[in-house]
């Protein structure tokens, strides 16, 4: 069903030596860039800014936080749906408006309520914009390199982080939290919705193509063959999805709160915003690099050895984050955190469309996403919790540890990843 797809372009077409999914890659790498960098990466600095300007506590702050993956993981399962009925421009076009619109009244949020419904609000536009309208449309475009495009787009997700926050606490810094949100809501329009309106189409399908820019591929009355890949119900049962999924919220819920008070934490030890600044940027070029120098070569390793790598490196860097002192080592550890972020926000959606392919892709990410997110939301909230109980960030980072030995247990009972693409309709191994 494709109600309500606008009728594709002639910018969809195919031309020339370059398969159109490339352009699509480029477009969802520009979207995330923005997206990303005007909205998760601003967590922290909006944490900052609340407290701050706003005078709410930074416990208060971080539970109003949460919200922001409770109310973006419910809407991604929304998301989902949507995307496999209908165009995903207009979705994304949604997304981007709603939050930016959000982001422009950061400076009138002035009561708890007023802030709880602004970090909802924003995770609803973040769900609608960010990582499951992105890596659905990369996935579908993609078979044989799908683990370098998906690399590649994501990338925009850690670039995001270099080059808007530091614009965005210049911008808070210079003329407040109120005037600088207006700035940073027009610039999240204008970066998001022209691109993805001029460039993003549903599949290759939607041009006459397949995956990869192979031909298309159909049956023996003329139509196109569907999607390879398990069905829904199949894949929520099966053991992989279970304990795939609570690795990654391990995990996840250790790096998201690690993110959030990255900037605030770099910013206490050193007395300096900019220094901080940088550090988050220095994270955000090393997730770059690792994602860049991990996407080649998973196509001939290991999915799962390679995640049990970023565990032992999420785990050491969570440990050096509790000790690290100096403004030399707040970088160094930065840069190793930087690694296993960019790498475990591309691993999921990655190793979600091997061991499922792409039938039902789109509602199985959004479930996995939902439950990650809603559980990330807790990581902010408990090193809140324990920087206010413990008067500092070594016990919080000490405690997070714990997280990412835990996701590499999980990872380790989940199996092997399951090629399912001969087992299509059939359900998988228990």
């Amino acid at each position: 069903m494709d109600t309500g797809q606008a009728p594709e372009g002639p910018r969809a077409q195919t031309r020339g030596p370059i398969f159109y999914g490339w352009y699509i890659v480029g477009t969802v790498f520009m979207i995330h860039t923005v997206s990303c960098g005007l909205i998760f990466y601003n967590l922290s600095i909006f944490l900052k800014a609340f407290v701050a300007e706003g005078g709410f506590s930074v416990s208060a702050t971080s539970n109003a936080t949460a919200l922001f993956f409770i109310s973006s993981g419910f809407a991604g399962l929304a998301v989902g749906w949507l995307l496999d009925r209908y165009d995903p421009r207009w979705i994304v076009t949604g997304g981007a408006f709603i939050s930016a619109i959000v982001l422009a009244s950061a400076g009138h949020v002035a009561e708890m309520w007023q802030l709880y419904c602004f970090y909802i609000l924003f995770g609803i536009g973040n769900a609608a914009v960010a990582v499951i309208p992105g890596m659905t449309i990369v996935a579908r475009w993609f078979t044989r390199q799908r683990s370098k495009a998906i690399a590649y787009a994501s990338t925009g997700l850690s670039l995001g982080g270099i080059v808007f926050t530091p614009l965005s606490a210049t911008l808070i810094e210079r003329y407040g939290l109120g005037e600088a949100a207006y700035w940073l809501g027009l610039a999240l329009v204008l970066g998001v919705v022209p691109i993805s309106l001029l460039m993003l189409r549903k599949s290759p399908e939607a041009i006459g193509l397949s995956p990869d820019g192979d031909p298309p591929q159909r049956k023996a009355d003329g139509s196109l063959m569907p999607p390879d890949g398990v069905a829904f119900h199949d894949a929520m049962r099966s053991r992989f999805f279970i304990l795939c999924t609570a690795a990654f919220v391990f995990s996840m819920m250790a790096q998201v709160g690690s993110l959030a008070h990255q900037f605030r934490l770099v910013a206490t030890r050193t007395g300096d915003d900019h220094i901080a600044a940088l550090a988050v940027s220095i994270m955000a070029a090393s997730s770059i690099a690792g994602r860049l120098v991990g996407g080649s070569p998973l196509s001939r390793i290991s999915s799962k050895h390679y995640l049990y790598a970023i565990y032992v490196l999420q785990g050491i860097s969570f440990c050096a984050f509790a000790f690290a002192e100096g403004v030399v080592a707040l970088f160094i550890v930065s840069s190793m955190f930087g690694a296993t972020v960019g790498n475990m926000q591309m691993m999921q959606p990655l190793i979600l469309a091997e061991a499922f392919g792409l039938k039902a892709y789109a509602r199985i990410l959004s479930v996995a996403q939902m439950i990650t997110t809603c559980a990330n939301a807790a990581g902010p909230a408990l090193l809140g919790l324990l920087y206010a109980s413990a008067g500092g960030y070594q016990t919080a980072y000490l405690a997070i540890t714990v997280s990412s030995v835990l996701g590499f247990a999980c990872l380790y009972a989940a199996g092997p990843v399951k090629a399912i693409l001969n087992l299509q309709d059939k359900p998988l191994d228990r």
